[in-house]
């Protein structure tokens, strides 16, 4: 009868642990190869060559060989040749692994939809895990110093799991803290995959769908009509780009939560900014109901804020001429600041 097949193990060094590596760890775990396989933590290399996967130790980057450091001189990895960001361990291991790992969080979800929420959860979640292990600062040095200082990131949270300086502990009570930090890790990456397979990725189709149908709103295709209002600012600046549109989009049109009234709003010249690539007419700002009505020549109307990024009409048709006269406005106050 045949020997049974050793179990794989997962190979990481000792002492003082990371948020990259419990991230790693955990992730390894979730895969079909790698299925809740034991950590060994050593930084022996006797010990670390009987391990089938070796993260954050080692020296040595070869997939082929599942070996994924990043500390060795001339290591300069990134996700792809897209992304700037040098990996970590936490991000080799999703390199090559997130895919599958995603896949096993997010069943019923389609393909392309994964590919999608890959690269979505990496430059919202993991990104910053690799910029922190590898010493990247967030700010440039000519910001300066920053305002504030923050110890609740996810990294500074897994730090603290470990012993204080003057702390003795077993080489067991280490193994159990590591094991918090990856179940730590592990809870919070999985919360991110959620938000967006369950509430981003609907909103995006949601946008999708409406960018797409742009010019049955109106011939320029630079008013949306949101039948259903949903978190829209990050995918349409994201969607315009993918699908190539020749025209910016000016204006958005969405009904108010629980109300026959609609509204209409500025597009942002980016998600930063504050400032809408066309705001609303300067004569209708701060206007109000009839006031605002006469000035504008439309009936019905209900406010333009004194800003001019967002008007309120009492109907849809109201909001979408509200949308078409600033469309076809002079553009003479661009750069007028919103309070989005």
């Amino acid at each position: 009868m045949a020997a049974a097949a050793a179990s794989p193990r997962i190979g990481t060094h000792d002492g003082t642990f990371h948020c990259d590596e419990a991230l790693a760890c955990w992730m390894l775990q979730r895969t079909a190869a790698f299925a809740n396989a034991p950590i060994v933590r050593s930084r022996d290399p006797a010990v670390l060559a009987t391990c089938d996967v070796v993260v954050d130790v080692g020296a040595v980057y070869d997939p082929a060989r599942h070996r994924y450091d990043h500390h060795q001189r001339g290591f300069a990895e990134t996700l792809s040749p897209a992304h700037k960001m040098k990996l970590s361990s936490a991000g080799l291991v999703y390199k090559h692994f997130g895919r599958e790992v995603i896949a096993v969080l997010t069943p019923g979800v389609a393909d392309a939809d994964r590919d999608t929420i890959y690269q979505k959860v990496y430059t919202a979640f993991v990104e910053a895990l690799d910029g922190i292990d590898n010493g990247v600062a967030l700010y440039p040095a000519e910001a300066g110093a920053p305002l504030y200082k923050s110890r609740t990131d996810l990294s500074s949270r897994v730090g603290r799991l470990n012993p204080e300086w003057n702390e003795e502990v077993s080489a067991d009570d280490l193994s159990l803290r590591f094991q918090k930090a990856m179940e730590l890790t592990g809870k919070e990456f999985s919360e991110e995959v959620a938000f967006f397979a369950k509430s981003w990725l609907p909103a995006r189709h949601i946008v999708q769908s409406s960018l797409r149908a742009r010019f049955d709103v109106h011939p320029s295709g630079q008013i949306v009509r949101l039948d259903t209002f949903t978190i829209w600012k990050s995918h349409l600046a994201d969607l315009e780009v993918e699908e190539a549109v020749p025209l910016p989009i000016l204006y958005v049109l969405y009904a108010e939560s629980g109300s026959q009234k609609w509204r209409v709003q500025c597009v942002a010249e980016s998600e930063q900014s504050f400032e809408s690539r066309k705001a609303l007419p300067e004569p209708w700002r701060g206007l109000r109901d009839a006031a605002l009505s006469e000035a504008a020549g439309i009936s019905g109307l209900v406010f333009c804020h004194a800003s001019g990024f967002i008007g309120g009409a009492g109907s849809y048709e109201g909001a979408l001429q509200m949308a078409v006269k600033s469309l076809e406005a002079p553009n003479a106050n661009k750069k007028q600041k919103t309070e989005q």
